[in-house]
């Protein structure tokens, strides 16, 4: 969330509209991209943090933001900076250690103990 917690810093560096941000906020909290939890300068008011699965997005998140400044450009592209140089991301592999490219990957189509609707339960 780059740094911003609170709802007015989100809303005025977004430029969404507030009821819209509201209603989106609302659900990333409900499906656990978001929590509500106090602001550590004044416990009065909440602000949104990352969850774990939130954070997990990030690599998505900066990945769809690159692309946006290379091919959607309306406005001057910021710039993501790890520390004090320009971050440069690809993606790696865990297993094998090698960097991912689109092509190389596919997907199955199901997992043994799941169908369509889930995990199947076996009595």
């Amino acid at each position: 969330m780059l740094g911003n917690h609170r709802f007015r810093q989100i809303a005025r560096n977004t430029g969404a509209p507030t009821d819209r941000l509201a209603a989106r906020l609302k659900a990333l909290v409900e499906s656990g991209v978001l929590e509500r939890r106090p602001l550590p300068d004044d416990a009065r008011y909440s602000g949104y943090y990352l969850t774990e699965a939130g954070r997990d997005l990030g690599a998505i998140t900066r990945e769809l933001i690159g692309w946006g400044d290379r091919w959607v450009v309306t406005a001057p592209p910021g710039r993501i900076r790890h520390r004090d140089h320009k971050l440069v991301t690809h993606a790696v592999c865990e297993t094998c250690g090698e960097r991912v490219h689109g092509e190389d990957v596919h997907r199955d189509d199901l997992v043994p103990g799941w169908d369509q609707s889930g995990p199947v339960t076996t009595p």
